[in-house]
């Protein structure tokens, strides 16, 4: 999962740059084309009008776009993150059951039993194998 989210993560990444370069080349072939003076001075002003709000709404756009992706990937991370946790908590149960059994196998040593006692140990089929091991056969 994890080098899913980072895949997801470039991937966001290239768009959001592709987005960018070709919405702040579109004002320059506007500004291009405006660069020979026209002889009004009202379409002049109407110009650097138009490519004045050509640009901050191409801004408003990025800014769209990395918000978008800036949660996309917040939202990948909390994924992960609760992915890790469960298998933290899973490793945890796993641990102290260990040390449960041998804290008994300790126990019946001292008591001079071969064996502890097969009460206290919980049966393996009543817990469903973890998401990322296949199914104990």
């Amino acid at each position: 999962m994890k080098n899913m989210g980072m895949f997801l993560n470039k991937v966001m990444t290239m768009k959001i740059h592709l987005l960018a370069w070709s919405l702040a080349l579109s004002p320059l072939l506007t500004v291009q084309a405006a660069e020979d003076p026209p002889a009004d001075s009202s379409l002049a002003r109407d110009q650097a009008k138009s490519v004045s709000e050509a640009v901050k709404h191409d801004a408003k756009v990025v800014a769209g776009a990395a918000k978008d992706g800036a949660k996309h990937v917040a939202e990948t991370a909390k994924a992960v993150a609760h992915e890790v946790a469960a298998a933290s908590k899973e490793g945890a149960h796993e641990v102290a059951a260990t040390a449960k059994r041998g804290a008994e196998k300790t126990k019946a040593a001292i008591n001079g039993q071969k064996k502890p006692p097969a009460a206290d140990k919980p049966p393996a089929a009543d817990k469903p194998p973890a998401p990322d091991k296949p199914p104990a056969r």
